[in-house]
């Protein structure tokens, strides 16, 4: 990947609030690959100082650790959020500011969270052996920059994979079978699609959020 080149995906996933000393959840019915070791994941989230990028349901972030560190710019899109990501560098891409330039305008951006999270991932495999999906353990630890509020929680995030049916109705479904094996093991559904959001003490992102 060249300094400024960018590569896009569709995430769609779910996220789910569990007690800090909860297990480990426990899936049946597929076949479970566990990591030798959690990973680490350290981001940096920027936006104005009056949150530009939250009002349109966008957040940009830079983030060291796991297998895809670098800078992700966040945006709404059909079927998930569209994840725009480019390789690790100290000042965001030229590539990710200009998707969100006419956003911006002239105005900085500036640290706006800081979020460290110890993440054990669990792969889904289907009966042929391919990974459908990904539950991410996540004990998160979030700071709001500018308030200097430390907010701590514990959440799963259930993430359909490139092999995953690419039916609609198929997508659906295998989040409908993962999500009632994790409500049965104590889950909620968050009330927030973003860690940003929560780190900053909001319900979610968006106009009435800014």
């Amino acid at each position: 990947m060249a300094e400024n080149d960018i590569t896009s995906s569709t995430e769609t996933e779910r996220k789910y609030d569990v007690p800090e000393d909860a297990p480990a959840p426990e899936l049946d019915g597929f076949l479970v690959l566990l990591p030798e070791h959690p990973d680490l994941l350290e981001a940096v989230y920027y936006d104005t100082e009056d949150g530009a990028l939250a009002a349109e349901r966008m957040v940009l972030r830079r983030r060291t650790g796991g297998h895809d560190a670098g800078w992700h710019l966040k945006t709404p899109g059909e079927g998930g959020r569209t994840e725009h990501h480019a390789e690790l560098a100290d000042a965001p891409p030229a590539g990710l500011l200009d998707i969100v330039k006419d956003i911006l305008g002239d105005r900085p951006l500036i640290p706006t969270a800081e979020i460290r999270t110890e993440r054990t991932p669990i792969l889904l495999l289907d009966d042929e052996g391919r990974a459908v999906a990904e539950i991410a353990d996540d004990r998160v630890a979030g700071t709001d920059v500018r308030e200097g509020v430390v907010r701590t929680w514990r959440e799963w995030e259930a993430e359909l994979l490139e092999e995953a049916p690419q039916a609609p109705a198929k997508r659906v479904a295998l989040l409908d079978r993962i999500e009632a094996q994790l409500v049965a093991q104590g889950a909620t559904p968050s009330p927030s699609m973003s860690k940003f959001a929560r780190a900053t003490g909001r319900a979610g992102l968006g106009p009435s959020e800014g």
